[in-house]
């Protein structure tokens, strides 16, 4: 699937042209909406709600991400919290992703990183959303430990190279800062994404979703007449 990513920065958007591309360039099948960032519901991004329509709209497959200060785990479960009450209410068919890439939390090294990403998806999962890390190459394969590559949703970044030099399994790759897209004024953040998230989210009833229950199977007695013989049995609805 062609998507982008999506913040203030976008401005006003043409979701209808967004979605149906142009005769040379593809529309996008999904958006990663900035929900936010910080500790505090009040830093949601002021085009969230606005995106987050536009995009249900049209039909666009909608995910979310949430980009980070956290200095420590406690700091990061603040963050989720309040990323959880921006997302309240509503349904994604795309990951929620904590963004990491800030210096200052590198600096703090690959073990207390980590434990700072892991106390984010943990609080996020916890209740009831398909989670992941947005991270470029570099920070990936230095900064973040394994368990949490193999175990969490992956999206890296890397720009200007055929493919991601990333070691590690990933979703959804961002391949470009610069990118185009029909309905938005100036450059976005293009990806691609490699797994089908929004069956498998709506499949587990996650993010919002629901399982639908099976229905109870009725069981009708049968009798048939073939040829002079009678045949009884029974008929199971489905």
């Amino acid at each position: 699937m062609q998507g982008c990513d999506l913040s203030i920065y976008q401005g006003e958007i043409d979701f209808a042209k967004l979605k149906a591309g142009t005769a040379t360039n593809k529309g996008a099948d999904f958006a990663i909406l900035r929900a936010g960032y910080g500790r505090l519901t009040s830093q949601k991004d002021k085009k969230f709600e606005s995106y987050y329509s536009g995009c249900k709209k049209v039909g666009i497959n909608t995910g979310a991400y949430w980009y980070s200060y956290a200095m420590s785990e406690d700091e990061a479960r603040q963050e989720a919290h309040a990323c959880l009450e921006v997302l309240k209410g509503k349904k994604f068919e795309m990951p929620i992703y904590y963004d990491v890439e800030e210096q200052k939390q590198f600096a703090l090294g690959k073990q207390k990183v980590s434990a700072i990403i892991r106390a984010f998806l943990e609080v996020v999962e916890k209740a009831g959303y398909w989670v992941g890390l947005y991270s470029n190459t570099s920070s990936l394969n230095s900064y973040i430990e394994d368990d949490i590559k193999k175990r969490y949703a992956i999206w890296v970044a890397h720009w200007g190279v055929k493919a991601p030099t990333y070691n590690g399994q990933y979703g959804i790759w961002q391949y470009t800062e610069k990118g185009y897209m029909n309905g938005i004024n100036g450059n976005v953040d293009l990806d691609f994404c490699y797994f089908d998230y929004p069956t498998e989210i709506k499949r587990h009833g996650l993010n919002g979703y629901t399982v639908e229950p099976v229905k109870d199977k009725r069981t009708i007695e049968a009798t048939a007449v073939v040829e002079g013989v009678t045949y009884k049995g029974t008929l199971t609805e489905v």
